[in-house]
């Protein structure tokens, strides 16, 4: 299947039907093939899965296990805290709690009641200290890769109690159960929590990090394009996305539209509405934050006639093509189906092989349309191209 452009136009001058001057015009032939409309917008390659991990207790950073670009697995540990207090209350609290047992076991029935109570409360006094001791080792709640660090060794930690993450269908992770230990929360990247470090940074996929460490799931990514009002009428869930790179000339990835804003924002007077793409192919060279251009098909039809989209004008809601036949131009009433920057569907009104008329240039008196009702004459339309058949 090739994809038409300008190349295989004839090009004639000749002279101008109907009127005085001279024109230049260039010519096609109606086409059998496929089809295709589509609509782009410009976005940056991000995780759909990232989390911005923090402490959900306080105390001094006594070690920093990772570095921006490492690679970790879920339960991986990343930092710690200074544990002295946190494992003293841990001896105290199970001394406490050995007592108890020992005194509910030995008691009688006059004070079994109460015997029972102080063990019950003996041990939640112990669960809540071992609690805190793993509070003090952070651990990776995701795989993934590290895009963030915001803390040094000798600085302090101050528990976080915000809980979410970041990209489509992702789930909240509790602030007790991060990383499998108990012991840290992770938060959504671009909102804002308590920092748990003495600094902050920007992450390398373009958004600030507010966790101690923040972690990226490479394997999964995605494109957040803003797409015009106009352009996110013809977008839905599932739609096939092409995706290519500044960064990677000649590189492609493949995709599907996974979300589409509910609400808009306004840039320079320009309604746009944020779409995500996920890559179902991302190259393996490919990095956060860099550049691309998503281009999503929103129409095809296979099989079909169909003329250069700058062949077909609009009078008065009908759409017409000039037909070169023996010399003479005349414009054709036709309906079209699918409608690209390059190739139009023709669903009827024309034939296979006709020649058509492209554009006019030139100094003309005349209008070609005037037969037909005068008038100005529409812009071209929409977006996408048209694969010949071969």
């Amino acid at each position: 299947m090739l994809l038409i452009g300008g190349a295989g136009y004839g090009y004639a001058s000749l002279a101008d039907h109907g009127g005085s001057g001279t024109a230049a015009s260039s010519t096609s032939t109606v086409r059998r093939g496929t089809v295709m409309s589509s609509v782009s917008a410009s976005g940056a390659v991000a995780s759909a899965n990232t989390r911005a991990v923090n402490f959900t207790t306080s105390g001094t950073v006594t070690a920093i296990e990772v570095q921006t670009g490492d690679k970790v697995h879920k339960g991986d540990v990343l930092a710690k805290l200074d544990d002295t207090s946190a494992r003293e209350q841990v001896t105290s609290t199970k001394a406490a709690l050995d007592a108890a047992e020992t005194a509910e076991s030995n008691a009688t029935s006059s004070n079994s009641t109460q015997t029972y109570s102080q063990y019950v409360s003996a041990k939640n006094a112990y669960n809540d200290a071992v609690r805190a001791l793993n509070a003090t080792v952070l651990k990776a709640p995701i795989s993934g890769t590290v895009i963030a660090v915001n803390g040094d060794v000798g600085g302090s930690a101050s528990g976080s109690s915000s809980s979410s993450s970041s990209g489509s269908g992702s789930t909240s992770s509790s602030g007790s159960g991060g990383g499998g230990g108990g012991n840290g929360s992770s938060s959504n990247s671009s909102s804002s929590s308590s920092s748990s470090s003495s600094s902050s940074s920007s992450s390398s996929s373009g958004s600030t990090s507010s966790g101690f460490v923040s972690l990226a799931d490479t394997s999964h990514l995605q494109i957040t394009a803003e797409f015009t009002e106009a352009d996110t009428t013809k977008l839905k869930i599932g739609q096939a996305a092409s995706v290519s790179f500044d960064a990677l000339s000649g590189t492609t990835a493949s995709g599907k539209v996974t979300a589409i804003a509910s609400s808009s924002t306004t840039s320079n007077n320009v309604v746009q509405y944020a779409v995500t793409v996920g890559l179902t192919s991302p190259p393996s060279t490919l990095r956060l934050g860099q550049t691309a251009t998503v281009q999503v098909t929103t129409g095809e039809a296979d099989d079909v006639l169909y003329v250069p989209t700058a062949a077909v004008r609009t009078l008065g809601g009908q759409s017409l093509v000039t037909v070169r036949e023996n010399g003479k131009d005349t414009p054709t009433p036709v309906q079209i189906g699918v409608k690209g920057d390059q190739g139009t569907e023709i669903t009827s009104g024309l034939r296979e092989g006709q020649i058509v008329v492209l554009t006019t240039t030139g100094t003309s008196t005349a209008n070609p349309f005037a037969r037909l009702g005068g008038g100005g004459l529409g812009g071209g339309l929409g977006g996408g191209g048209a694969r010949r058949g071969g």
